[in-house]
């Protein structure tokens, strides 16, 4: 298939500047595929799609305030980094910008207690770089960093915990896991109350996610890998539930990545953890997931190419198509859908 297949024009008054207040009261595009038929609900009526014995998989990462600014020590140039893959303790991959200023052995300098030097240059604007830093790096990142909105939003919510979702723990992402910003603690409370079991699964989102495809076939497109982790108590629940007949349902792309990277055969997944450069599109067959509630997502992008796996490409243009119509909010701000 070729990347021009999934391609789809959006008008640019449809892409969600702010997250719904509250979270839950965001749209929600529901799509049941046996019966091929869509309603238009609220986030908050999800429950109403769950049954007892469903299993929910969301993912507890934590964004980062990821986007910092310095200098370079020699010139006095402005730099930007995106923190992107954490390699040891002190060692990062990151999105520097711009990378044509920039040489092996380069300083930068963020603040009085934080600076960075070049390592090597990589590819597509991507730097291996070494931190110095006076205390605990998290602790100084949080002082000087800003968190690492997708460029389509313009303005900065009051809130930095909007772009974080309310069951987020492991700290390490680049970008927030969208699907999970509808839910509320309340919302899960009664999500959990109909006898739904709630799985937490780790994918730290980086580049693999939300880096866009260049090569037109898109069997030449190779994907950024991500730090992942599902335990063993985790595959517990959800192999008893594909052995019972009980659906497993994932929140979010990020969520299906874990599941179908962790799976070692048709109904079963292993507790592993490690780095994930799995890319799903048509055709792909999923070993675990049932069913998927996720955002809307950018024309051409690797998300949406999952989704159309999941549903069929045509059938995905088609809802994405009812959802402009319908003035739906787009990409992380934006309203929800979910393919039962």
């Amino acid at each position: 298939m070729k990347k021009s297949d999934f391609y789809y024009d959006l008008p640019q008054e449809l892409i969600a500047q702010h997250p719904a207040n509250p979270r839950d009261s965001s749209r929600l595009l529901v799509y049941n595929r046996a019966k091929d038929c869509v309603e238009h609900k609220i986030f908050s009526d999800l429950p109403d799609y769950l049954k007892k014995g469903d299993v929910l998989v969301v993912n507890n990462t934590r964004v980062l305030p990821a986007r910092i600014f310095g200098t370079k020590a020699d010139t006095g140039a402005k730099i930007e980094f995106l923190l992107h893959k954490r390699l040891n303790l002190n060692e990062w991959e990151v999105l520097a910008r711009p990378i044509k200023r920039l040489k092996e052995g380069s300083d930068i300098i963020f603040s009085p207690s934080l600076c960075a030097k070049i390592l090597k240059i990589e590819s597509e604007g991507i730097a291996k770089v070494s931190f110095e830093y006076s205390g605990v790096f998290e602790s100084v990142l949080s002082q000087i960093g800003e968190m690492p909105l997708p460029p389509y939003i313009k303005e900065k919510p009051e809130d930095s915990e909007r772009y974080q979702t309310v069951y987020s723990k492991e700290e390490g992402s680049s970008a927030a896991p969208t699907a999970g910003l509808h839910f509320t603690p309340e919302l899960l409370e009664k999500i959990r109350l109909k006898g739904v079991e709630i799985v937490e699964v780790l994918l730290h989102v980086g580049l693999g996610t939300f880096r866009p495809v260049k090569a037109d076939e898109l069997s030449e497109h190779k994907m950024h890998s991500e730090r992942y982790e599902i335990t063993q108590n985790a595959c517990n629940i959800i192999n008893s539930a594909k052995k019972e007949g009980r659906r497993v349902i994932a929140v979010g792309t990020t969520s299906v990545r874990v599941l179908e990277s962790a799976a070692k055969r048709h109904g079963e997944v292993v507790p592993s953890s490690g780095e994930t450069d799995i890319f799903i599109y048509p055709p792909y067959r999923f070993k675990i997931v049932d069913a998927l509630i996720t955002n809307f997502h950018l024309p051409e992008s690797t998300l949406l190419m999952l989704v159309s796996a999941l549903c069929g490409r045509e059938k995905i243009l088609e809802l994405y198509g009812t959802a402009i119509k319908e003035k739906y909010r787009f990409f992380s701000f934006g309203d929800a859908c979910a393919f039962f």
